[in-house]
């Protein structure tokens, strides 16, 4: 089942307000993203670190699985194993129901959007509720993430203080649009959850094999309160977020949050192995989600998307994503890696996803850990439904462009033909199968002279 991406995305570029929040928070994020990791003259060799331990880790993924889950265990953890998503739902439910508890306080976590751990939950009669500002705004609004890192991003502030009077039962009466007072209402909002929950749930930025340890970096503090209050916790964990050793935080923790939020460093940064009696949750799960990774895995170009960090730097810079938002891409990781990522997690669907890019390469050059992303499209691209009637067309061409004779030929034909458009200078509809170009895009119009021909003038 195709995500349509081509109506989505019609339906987006409509909506000008969606447009003009976009573009005002990604130049924003863009902008400080480049003055601080300007300011590192190692930058590229850490670009270059990073993705080599991830190239490492891919190599070594059950062998570093196996070491983590062995470290944990003897650190005091419990470590579940998760095929899909379904599993690792039940596994998650099961554990809230047996520490006594009907809601769970929640870390922002992409493994738990991927899974829908909150609708699971829902349908089980548990509650989850996001303690993350943004996802708390996207949970309110009962909407989705259309971002990676901020998945209110869709949202301005006026937007956000009307969703908060409707929605939060304890707003101010008198609550205002500026954002300081909005992070107010929400923190003493979530207080009274922090204050009465058994159980939270989390993900992992970081994995470490060496000692079964896990690492969540965040800007608000709420996660720090989620990982260090309930008395049981729960992480689900994606396997390709391993590391080996802890030594190799050094240089994620760097490129991390300047490619993410334009910080030298974040806030808040919690690493926790196992659990400890009189300090935090003592009763810890870990729950290693593949999914689909083993699969992504075994394609080795399409594997460098689990490289990802989920620093989102290529949806920043993405023209795409910038017109479109994240809802058109129909999963939860939207932007360049979303469309490289998610037609590999659930083979045959998103088919669609692999052209919604112009392949103008700059995700690749923002990426901290080198995901070749133009590379991976076009792999996609081959793999996919139109990959045959691609290689026809270019085939065609290619014959067509390695003879001279027959190439002059083509031009004066498409010259001819395209007469009754050349006072436009595009063409915007043509009949199948070029409509399958301008259904997205604008044709241009042949010049009337050629270079060829326009030489051979200025010869005479």
């Amino acid at each position: 089942m195709s995500t349509a991406f081509p109506k989505a995305a019609k339906v987006a570029l409509g909506m000008p307000q969606l447009r003009s929040n976009l573009a005002h928070a990604t130049g924003a994020i863009r902008a400080k993203r480049t003055d601080v990791a300007g300011e590192l003259d190692d930058w590229e060799e850490l670009r270059s670190t990073a993705a080599a331990v991830k190239a490492d880790v891919q190599h070594r993924l059950p062998e570093l699985a196996l070491e983590f889950e062995r470290n944990a265990r003897a650190a005091g953890a419990r470590v579940h194993w998760a095929r899909d998503a379904a599993e690792a739902n039940r596994i998650a439910a099961r554990i809230t129901c047996e520490a006594g508890a009907d809601e769970v306080v929640k870390v922002k976590s992409m493994a738990t959007q991927e899974i829908e751990l909150n609708e699971h939950f829902e349908a089980e009669g548990l509650a989850a509720w996001e303690t993350d500002l943004a996802e708390l705004i996207v949970q309110l609004a009962e909407d989705r993430p259309s971002h990676i890192l901020v998945p209110a991003i869709h949202y301005n502030r006026t937007e956000i203080r009307e969703i908060f009077n409707e929605r939060m039962p304890d707003a101010p009466s008198d609550l205002t649009d500026d954002p300081a007072a909005l992070a107010e209402a929400a923190r003493l909002h979530l207080r009274r959850r922090f204050l009465s929950a058994k159980v939270a749930v989390s993900g992992a930025n970081f994995a470490i094999a060496e000692s079964g340890a896990l690492v969540v970096v965040e800007s608000e503090g709420n996660g720090r309160m989620c990982l260090t209050m309930p008395e049981t916790l729960i992480s689900v964990v994606g396997i390709e977020k391993l590391l080996p050793r802890f030594d190799d935080l050094e240089v994620f923790m760097q490129l991390l949050p300047r490619s993410s939020t334009g910080e030298r460093m974040n806030p808040y940064t919690s690493v926790w192995t196992g659990a400890t009696e009189g300090d935090g949750p003592e009763d810890v799960h870990i729950i290693l989600l593949d999914n689909g990774r083993s699969g992504v895995l075994a394609d080795e170009v399409g594997r460098q998307a689990l490289s990802c960090i989920r620093c989102s730097a290529c949806l920043n810079v993405c023209p795409v994503y910038e017109r479109t938002g994240g809802h058109a891409y129909g999963h939860v990781y939207p932007g360049p890696i979303g469309a490289i990522l998610a037609p590999q997690l659930e083979p045959g669907e998103h088919d669609d996803l692999p052209y919604a890019s112009s392949l103008c390469g700059a995700c690749y050059e923002v990426c901290p850990v080198k995901i070749n992303i133009p590379e991976v499209l076009v792999h996609l691209r081959r793999q996919g439904p139109h990959g045959a009637g691609e290689r026809a067309v270019m085939g065609a061409a290619q014959r067509v462009m390695a003879r001279p004779r027959l190439w002059r030929a083509a031009l004066r034909a498409a010259r001819f033909l395209s007469r009754p458009w050349r006072g436009r200078g595009h063409v915007r509809r043509l009949p199948w199968p070029g409509s399958k170009w301008t259904g997205s895009r604008d044709m241009s119009v042949p010049p009337r002279l050629s270079f060829r021909d326009w030489w051979k003038e200025r010869e005479r």
